[in-house]
């Protein structure tokens, strides 16, 4: 299942929906391949816990041109620190990708590059995570609604960071670093199976009308803020949007902090 992360703008009302390689073996069998190309949300629990998966791997591919900023990385090591159990770490690391030649992609045009460049897949206590970054929008931009991520495996994701770019570090406009980590977090937060995508649910607070998101506005999993003032509470702290308690609650009946 694919979940998306929007900002639309419409008028002035601007919506928002939402290194070197350090193992000595890569392990990209076909079977471990495999483990990685499931459903979104199926991974929860392995990623949350430490039952299995002793450490976490996080590769950010990026587009030449386009490596996400040091503070998005730092805050996306400290969210992924904070909200689950590694005994024995969760290391990032950075792959530069040549550029594509695209100006748009469809979410097959971004399998396509991570089954030919993602280095890491699931080991016998290492889970593996593929963050990409990409120098173009996606195929389901329109004139007023634009993608910003989508999270469309159990552990990939991929960030628009061209998009990105061009929404923030201007007049009424959130910091980039801001903005990227909220992306950043909101879709990592699908692959931690929030809200209610494989991650269950210990009360109701799932959007019907926005399924797989919440409906606290203030959470990072909410799909929206429906106004420009809206969009200035979310940063008006200069701070990340944060996990409200409830599903902070589901991550913790899942194995997770």
């Amino acid at each position: 299942m694919r979940k998306e992360f929007f900002i639309v703008l419409l008028f002035s009302v601007l919506f928002w929906a939402c290194s070197t390689e350090s193992e000595s073996i890569i392990n990209d069998s076909a079977e471990a391949v495999k483990e990685n190309r499931k459903p979104t949300g199926a991974s929860a629990n392995d990623l949350l816990s430490n039952n299995i998966y002793k450490k976490m791997i996080v590769e950010l591919a990026y587009i030449e041109g386009f490596e996400p900023t040091e503070e998005a990385k730092n805050n996306f090591k400290s969210f992924i620190e904070e909200r689950t159990f590694k005994s024995n770490g969760v290391e990032l690391y950075t792959k530069l990708i040549p550029d594509t030649g695209k100006e748009v992609y469809t979410i097959n045009d971004i399998v396509a590059i991570e089954n030919q460049y993602r280095t890491y897949y699931n080991t016998q206590n290492t889970i593996a995570v593929w963050a990409l970054f990409v120098n173009g929008k996606s195929s389901k931009d329109s004139d007023s609604s634009f993608v910003l991520g989508t999270a469309y495996y159990n552990t990939s994701f991929v960030i628009f960071e061209e998009t990105i770019r061009e929404l923030s570090n201007g007049t009424f406009e959130p910091e980039r670093s801001l903005l990227e980590s909220s992306v950043i977090h909101h879709e990592f937060g699908h692959i931690l199976g929030l809200t209610n995508l494989g991650t269950p649910l210990q009360t109701d607070h799932e959007d019907a009308d926005h399924p797989k998101h919440c409906n606290e506005e203030s959470c990072l999993m909410y799909w929206a803020a429906e106004t420009s003032q809206g969009i200035g509470n979310l940063f008006s702290s200069n701070q990340i949007p944060t996990l409200d308690s409830q599903c902070i609650a589901d991550l913790q009946a899942n194995g997770g902090r």
